[in-house]
């Protein structure tokens, strides 16, 4: 085994450990909670409103971990919430099922809108997860709008997410009244991870791209 392959696998280890936390209580979890539900007799928005309070506990659980709350799960918390009182009002199980769709498409719109701003919303985002959260994290992050490329960057990611978002989330409404509920159920926690996933690996990509490029410059 070269040293390249034991530098990949060095990378790679860490973040599957971190994902499968995610994976589980996002995927796993509720859609087993909703299938065990529904074999007992719980009707079918109660048992996606249940199986829906599995990401709720991660979210919780990682806030009292690091004894912060920042504006990224404060919105999560918020549209969970959203979710879960507006499927229980409306008792349909389409709208319970529609309803992430429609999140999803909001917040692609939103990141797009956000380009009417002077900072887009990929910034903030980018900020979140790229740094450690430090002061000196925060500001090393700052300082980079300062570049042209950097800031361009950050507005191409955003419409890019955005775009995919708003797709991602009209597939899965124009499939919701197209599959079974408990075929939807699956695709609801699978598809938009997917989604995400594929666009993590671009922006990385993109990202090493960049400073390829303005490494090139130097």
């Amino acid at each position: 085994m070269d040293g390249a392959t034991v530098s990949r696998r060095r990378r790679i280890l860490p973040a599957v450990r971190k994902w499968l936390p995610t994976l589980l209580f996002n995927v796993g979890l509720p859609t087993a909670s909703y299938v065990l539900l529904s074999d007992a007799g719980v009707s079918t928005v109660p048992a996606l409103a249940l199986s829906g309070l599995w990401p709720v506990a991660e979210l919780l659980a990682t806030l009292l971990r690091q004894r912060h709350v920042d504006e990224f799960s404060a919105l999560v918390l918020i549209g969970i919430a959203i979710g879960i009182v507006t499927s229980l009002a409306f008792n349909d199980p389409r709208f319970a099922l529609v309803r992430s769709s429609v999140m999803t498409g909001l917040f692609g719109i939103a990141l797009i809108a956000s380009l009417l701003f002077g900072r887009p919303l990929m910034f903030y985002f980018g900020r979140r997860f790229a740094t450690d959260g430090s002061p000196e994290g925060v500001e090393q992050w700052n300082a980079l709008w300062q570049y042209p490329e950097f800031r361009r960057s950050q507005r191409t990611l955003s419409v890019v997410w955005g775009a995919s978002f708003i797709a991602e989330a009209a597939l899965r409404a124009a499939l919701t009244y197209v599959l079974s509920t408990s075929v939807m159920v699956v695709v609801n926690n699978v598809l938009p991870y997917m989604v995400l996933a594929c666009l993590i690996f671009g922006t990385f990509a993109y990202g090493r791209r960049m400073q390829a490029r303005a490494a090139g410059r130097l």
